[in-house]
């Protein structure tokens, strides 16, 4: 893929990959991010996707990253979600061993804010949800391991 370095956020994640969304382009949604948007992307990707990316050695798939408000009300997002902020993405997670090993990886390892393991049991899925803030000091580490099998 060819990618332009205004579009890299970081090595090996792009602007499109955090805001593509099939929803948005269903909907006629513009969803692009403005600046500080931009830079909470790329401290995401600085603190915890790159080096996640960097440990394992494979790449990550990001299923919802940034939202505009629109496009965070079409898909049923909390009012005040990181994901309009920039500061938030949800990974695909092929399975829960691999689901497990980014979990434990990304507290011991990372400068989260919020970790969460979620599942969809009506769609047979299941991701983590990880952010962090753009003001370093202020990430809470909060881990929540919501996953039942």
């Amino acid at each position: 893929m060819n990618k332009e370095n205004n579009n890299l956020l970081s090595p090996h994640f792009t602007l499109v990959e955090f805001t593509k969304s099939i929803t948005a382009e269903r909907l006629g949604i513009d969803n692009k991010p403005g600046y500080e948007q931009m830079l909470a992307m790329r401290r995401l990707c600085q603190e915890v996707l790159e080096p996640l990316r960097q440990h394992y050695g494979k790449p990550i798939r990001i299923t919802s990253g940034f939202r505009c408000e629109a496009l965070n009300r079409a898909v049923g997002g909390v009012g005040r979600s990181q994901h309009m902020l920039g500061e938030a993405a949800d990974l695909s997670v092929p399975n829960e061993q691999v689901a497990r090993e980014w979990f434990q990886w990304i507290v011991h390892n990372t400068n989260f804010d919020q970790l969460l393991f979620e599942h969809s049991s009506r769609l047979r899925n299941r991701w983590l949800h990880v952010s962090c803030r753009w003001d370093r000091k202020r990430n809470r580490h909060q881990a929540i391991y919501n996953y039942k099998a």
